[in-house]
Parts: C-alpha cells; structure tokens; sequence
C-alpha cells in the first residue's frame, strides 16, 4: 500500500514496513482472535518489532485505524517514537453526541452482518466505499487485498476498527504529529481527522485534495511531499 511513498524516503531514511497480523504478508500465526481483539495487541506487536530492530525516536506512519494503534505506541513508550504522521485517521467512527465519526449504528451492524454472513459478497461494497474515488485501479487493488484476508480475520478486525473509541487517547499524545486527510472521505470524514487535530496537542493538519480513504494510493506523490514538507519544517524547528 506504501509503494509509492515509502521510496521518497529511502535516501534518507531507514524506511520499515510490515504487514499486521492477519493481513498482507504476514505470518498467518502470528494473528491471536484474544490478543487482536484490541487495538492494544497490535500496538504491543508494533513495540516489539521497534525494540527488535532497535529503533527509538521513529517517525511513525499510520493509516486509518493503524493511526490510532500508532498513537497508542506513542503513548506507551514515547521513547521510540518522535513524530507520528496520521493518515486519514479516525478516534470514533460511529456519530456521537456532538461528534460526527461518519457511520451510524445501523452502518456498522449492517456491514458487520454482511461480511459474517456473506464470505465472498463484501469485498466489493467495501473496497468501493473505502476507494471513494473515480479511479477503478485504487477500488480493485482494495478489493484484492480484502479479498487475501482469512474471512473471519476480517470480520474480527472491522468489529474492532468500527467500533473502538480512541478519543480519550488523544490528549496523551506527546510527540509533535501531523494529521493528513483527504478532502473527500466517506470512511474519516474532515470532522473526524479536525477533531484528531484539535485533540492532539502538538499537531498539524493538511487537507489532500483527493477523493477516498486511501491518499497513499490516491496521490501518492502529493501524500509523499506533504510528509517531506512536516519533516523538513521539524528538522528546522529543532535546529533553529
């Protein structure tokens, strides 16, 4: 999902990218239906990894829910990550009180149902819905990467991505951090990714003018600048 990205810092940085468990690449026994059960098991996994390679002081890159498990690294050990990069992110994605995440109760249930019930019938729907653009390329490589996930894991790992609340969370962040978000987006909306702005302490926004959850797929070469941009400006900060 990173192709087109993670090259633009390779020459200046040790770029380190996995798959979670359960998805992509990843070794099939790595994923635990208890531990993954919370976004916590992921984070500890993303911990481990950190201190295996050992690396501190990371600029860490999440996408959609990855950036709320990102976040929940920072919090728990500050010393391996020294900026955070969220892409697309949502805290909630049901609607609350005074709070609009995008999806109401009835969405979520109704999603959940049809990828419980229907192993091969929800792939499509919801790489539609993520992809949310005019570009047919970006909606069929959702729908095939949906497509490799164990059918179980992938309802596992909705139930905890729709559902979970990480708005608490926020607030703890303690590493300088950089909210991307699509202008157009029926998964995060622009409400979502403002309030993950306004609760982050130290963090600044930009607007990607794409269409779609998936800016690194989308505009890859605009989502890539706009990161350089947020380095750069870091690196001056630090130095000035």
């Amino acid at each position: 999902m990173w192709r087109h990205v993670a090259p633009e810092f390779e020459r200046d940085h040790r770029v380190v990218l996995f798959d979670l468990p359960g998805s992509g690449e990843a070794d099939a026994s790595t994923y635990d239906t208890i531990r993954h059960g919370r976004l916590e098991g992921y984070r500890d996994d993303i911990i481990a990894l950190l201190d295996e390679l050992d690396l501190h002081a990371v600029v860490l890159v999440g996408h959609s829910v990855s950036a709320m498990i990102a976040v929940l690294v920072q919090i728990a050990r500050p010393d391996l990550v020294e900026r955070l990069v969220l892409v697309t992110p949502s805290a909630r994605y049901l609607n609350d009180v005074d709070y609009v995440g995008g999806f109401g109760e009835a969405d979520i249930d109704e999603l959940l149902d049809l990828m419980s019930r229907n192993h091969l019938g929800w792939q499509d729907p919801l790489a539609a819905l993520v992809a949310g653009s005019d570009s047919s390329a970006v909606k069929d490589e959702l729908e095939r990467v949906f497509c490799r996930t164990r059918p179980e894991i992938a309802a596992e790992f909705a139930a905890v991505t729709f559902r979970g609340d990480n708005r608490a969370d926020l607030p703890h962040v303690s590493a300088p951090t950089l909210v991307l978000q699509s202008r157009e987006d029926s998964v995060a909306p622009l409400t979502a990714g403002l309030y993950v702005k306004e609760a982050v302490p130290d963090c600044a926004f930009e607007i990607l003018e794409t269409r779609g959850h998936c800016p690194q797929l989308s505009v890859p070469h605009e989502t890539a600048a706009a990161i350089r941009r947020y380095l750069d400006v870091s690196v001056n900060s630090r130095t000035a």
